[in-house]
């Protein structure tokens, strides 16, 4: 790359040892700065609109705000800002809602140095860049007569639903969701109503199937039903 100047990366991951492989790749391109980490999308929002860097790579599956609604919230605040989704998911829905949430780009996990570097300096340059094995799913569901994924019963919660029902799903009680937001137990309590309703979901555990099912957190570990 040869760029006017340094192009100024954020990176967003809740695995620390993969952040570290990703700075390690990066210091050794000379034309490119990473100016700020994240462990977590609700980090990565807040933090990526005080650096204002060019791009930030993004995970999907994250804490606290997934990288849909992180990627969301960063594209609407500062369209400057090009989000490139760096995830291990294919799927053909992922991309698609990524895209959705403004992301310009996409890029699998196993993509090489190369093909990462590359990917920055195209969504830098104002470009779209999908991983050939994510455009490969995109174009055979299309081939194969596939539709592109409509409006889905999560794409009709509002941005506070899609937050609470986050944290419902990474095992949060609705009075530890009311202190972290700064909501009253009641407020949280109807929020949590409302989402549920609209998903047809009736009990925590299918909530976090649910969850699980669209790529919105891992399989979660020794949660309870509170």
């Amino acid at each position: 790359m040869s760029p006017e100047r340094k192009i100024n990366i954020f990176v967003c991951d809740d695995h620390a040892l993969f952040r570290d492989g990703l700075k390690a790749i990066l210091r050794e391109e000379p034309d490119v700065e990473l100016v700020g980490e994240a462990k977590d999308g609700r980090e990565a929002v807040e933090l990526v609109l005080k650096t204002k860097p060019d791009v930030v790579l993004m995970d999907v599956e994250m804490p606290e705000l997934n990288g849909f609604e992180a990627t969301q919230r960063i594209t609407q605040a500062d369209k400057r800002i090009k989000v490139l989704i760096l995830t291990m998911y294919q799927e053909e829905e992922v991309v698609a809602r990524c895209l959705d949430a403004g992301a310009a780009g996409y890029v699998l996990k196993d993509a090489s140095a190369t093909q990462l570097v590359h990917a920055i300096e195209t969504v830098h340059k104002g470009g779209k860049y999908l991983s050939p094995a994510a455009l490969q799913q995109v174009v055979t569901h299309y081939l194969e007569g596939g539709e592109r994924p409509g409006t889905t019963r999560y794409e009709t919660l509002s941005p506070r639903e899609r937050e609470i029902f986050k944290l419902l799903a990474d095992g949060l009680s609705v009075k530890e969701i009311a202190a972290r937001l700064g909501l009253s137990v009641k407020t949280v309590d109807v929020h949590k109503y409302n989402l549920m309703r609209k998903l047809d979901i009736h009990d925590r555990a299918g909530l976090i199937k649910y969850a699980i099912q669209k790529k919105l957190i891992r399989v979660p570990t020794g949660i309870l039903d509170r």
